[in-house]
C-alpha cells in the first residue's frame, strides 16, 4: 500500500525526534519539525528554534512569527492553508545562536526529505541563515531578497527578511524592510495563484 505523505511526514518526525547526532539534540526541549498544510504550494525555511519554538514544537510561535502570520495575512495568504513552515535546524542553537554549518549538515537529511515529500511548487528561504544555506555564505540578503532561483532540483525559490529582522525595523515607508517584505508576500502570493 501506498504511503500518504502524512504517513511518510509522521516517519520522518519519528527519525528526527531520535536524532542526537548534534549538541543540539542533548539540550532541546522539542524537536520542532513543521507547522502548517503538507499540501500546501509553498514551503518557507526558516532559520532555527528559539525557546518559545522549543517550548512548543511549533516554528515561528514567538514575536516574529506572530509577525510573520500577520505579514503572510495582509497579504491575502493563510499561514496555516498556503505554507507548510520548517527551519535548516530542527533542535533551539543555545541562545538563540546562528546554527553552524556542522548543525546544518547533520539536520539537512530531514530538511531535503521534507521538501521531497511536500514536493512544493514555491520555496521561501526565510532570512539570512536560511538564504546562506543554500546560496552561499557570501551573500547579503539586502541584495537578493525578492530575488528567484531555481533551487531543490529545479523548484522556484525565493528569499524574504527574516520578521526577527523586522521587529527591529519598524518603518513601513516605501523601500524599507517591511514594505519589501510585503511587496514579496505579494509577487508570492501571484506566483502560486
Amino acid at each position: 500500500m501506498l504511503k500518504t505523505k502524512q504517513d511518510e511526514l509522521k516517519e520522518l518526525k519519528q527519525k528526527c525526534e531520535k536524532c542526537y547526532n548534534c549538541a543540539l539534540g542533548r539540550t532541546r526541549n522539542n524537536i520542532v519539525f513543521s507547522d502548517g498544510n503538507l499540501e500546501a504550494k509553498i514551503l518557507l525555511i526558516g532559520e532555527a528554534p528559539g525557546a518559545d519554538e522549543d517550548a512548543t514544537g511549533i516554528p515561528f510561535v514567538g514575536r516574529a512569527g506572530k509577525l510573520l502570520t500577520n505579514l503572510i495575512e495582509e497579504s491575502g495568504l493563510s499561514r496555516q492553508n498556503d505554507f507548510y513552515i520548517c527551519n535548516t535546524v530542527k533542535c533551539r542553537p543555545p541562545e538563540n545562536r546562528v546554527p553552524t554549518d556542522e548543525e546544518k549538515k547533520i539536520c539537512e537529511q530531514f530538511l531535503l526529505s521534507q521538501i521531497k515529500i511536500v514536493n512544493p511548487k514555491l520555496i521561501v528561504l526565510c532570512g539570512a541563515t536560511s538564504a546562506k544555506s543554500f546560496l552561499g555564505n557570501k551573500i547579503k540578503i539586502s541584495r537578493i531578497r525578492g530575488q528567484w532561483f531555481k533551487l531543490f532540483d529545479n523548484i522556484d525559490t525565493t528569499v524574504i527578511f527574516h520578521p526577527s529582522y523586522l521587529l527591529r525595523n519598524h518603518s513601513e515607508k516605501e523601500g524599507s524592510p517591511r514594505w519589501l517584505t510585503k511587496q514579496d508576500l505579494l509577487k508570492i502570493k501571484n506566483f502560486i495563484s
